[in-house]
């Protein structure tokens, strides 16, 4: 193993060949993810809609509850949306 200045270059050129396998594994699982939302488009999903619940589904469950209200309560403040009217009460 050769160093120029202090830098092991075959470790440095495994390293960075493992980089680049791995940037074309992603670049080729990307063209996959593209190609099930143009699959689901063409049976009339909406692909928009499927990528916010992908990362919906991501996220833990108490945190896309917070995020959920607060989209909400921004939309109730910005007149988007009426409040939410309590359900009637039986007694």
């Amino acid at each position: 193993m050769s160093e120029v200045g202090g830098v092991a270059s075959d470790r440095l050129r495994s390293l960075i060949e493992r980089i680049e396998r791995l940037e074309e594994e992603k670049e080729t699982i990307s063209v996959d993810v593209r190609e099930v939302y143009a699959e689901a488009k063409a049976t009339g999903f909406d692909p928009k809609v499927m990528r916010q619940i992908v990362r919906l589904r991501k996220m833990e469950s108490d945190d896309r509850k917070e995020q959920e209200a607060l989209l909400e309560l921004y939309k109730e403040a910005l007149g988007m949306e009426a409040p939410a009217t309590p359900e009637p009460v039986d007694i």
